[in-house]
């Protein structure tokens, strides 16, 4: 039998060596396999072995080089923090635009009745009744923003679209009310915000103005039928003066100026009731706001 398995080991060594010129060593079997693969690492966790089979497939300096996993893992246990920490924050800011959203449709809902011909007084006071609630939900928002200091771009887009809303409505009821523009100021200070700390974006404040603008030519047709004829002239003046405005502006191709061009439109069909009631001598003789001609062939 000994016979057989040296016989078995010399063709092994043969087949191993094909070359004859080659001396080659016989020995046994046991040491050819221990000296041929390396010893199998049990016992260890996973980045020891991948730190074992590095060290022994490569020279001293390139396992130096290569990482051990122990640091990447610690490096990607850091980004899931990291990553929980910051949906938990957007989570919670989300939580307070929902409220900021219920809170305005409630105002819409309650200034809606303005084109009904409804009192003035009695539509801005049920509006109204909702700037509280929406002074209280910004404060919120700057409190959340306080553990995360310099972040507030990061998160500006999850409340940006309420924003542009709430100004929007505050605009029109201050329109309402004075005949005049809700200035950034006089916004910031209605929802409690501060310059220095939380403000109001430039942004967010202009599309709103924009998204006012649309309200105010169903308001003059609405207006119109009650018998109410200066309206449209008054209402033109200030579109007038407002588009002018935003002309002195350097808008690129964004929502702002897209918001913009919408108003070319609004005030375009406030033109064309003014020039309407003024061919049919409905609107007085009174020049309480100046004759806008030449307003409808602007670009």
């Amino acid at each position: 039998m000994k016979a057989a398995f040296r016989n078995s080991c010399t063709t092994l060594s043969r087949s191993l060596n094909p070359n004859p010129s080659f001396a080659f060593t016989l020995m046994p079997l046991h040491l050819f396999i221990s000296t041929s693969f390396p010893p199998k690492v049990t016992g260890l966790p996973l980045s020891a072995t991948f730190c074992y089979s590095a060290s022994s497939t490569m020279g001293d300096g390139e396992s130096q080089a290569l990482p051990c996993f122990a640091t990447v893992e610690k490096q990607f246990e850091d980004f899931r923090k990291h990553l929980d920490d910051s949906g938990s924050l957007r989570e919670r800011i989300r939580a307070v635009a929902i409220e900021i959203e219920s809170a305005t449709r409630l105002m819409h809902s309650s200034l809606l009745l303005v084109h009904q011909s409804r009192p003035v007084p009695e539509v801005l006071d049920k509006a109204k009744a909702q700037i509280g609630v929406l002074k209280e939900l910004f404060n919120r928002f700057a409190e959340i923003l306080q553990e995360c200091p310099g972040q507030y771009h990061r998160y500006h887009g999850d409340w940006r679209s309420e924003t542009q809303t709430v100004v929007s409505l505050l605009a029109f009821m201050h329109w309402l009310e004075t005949g005049s523009l809700l200035l950034h100021t006089e916004a910031e200070e209605k929802l409690g915000l501060s310059a220095s700390e939380f403000g109001l974006d430039i942004e967010d404040y202009l599309i709103g103005i924009c998204f006012m603008s649309n309200e105010l030519p169903r308001y003059v047709v609405n207006q119109v039928t009650t018998g109410d004829y200066d309206c449209p002239r008054n209402v033109l003046k200030f579109l007038t003066d407002l588009h002018a405005a935003f002309r002195m502006l350097n808008l690129r191709n964004d929502f702002l100026r897209k918001k913009f061009d919408g108003m070319k439109y609004d005030l375009r069909r406030v033109e064309e009731v003014y020039y309407d009631v003024k061919i049919r001598g409905l609107a007085a003789n009174g020049n309480t706001a100046r004759d806008p001609e030449g307003v409808q062939g602007q670009p």
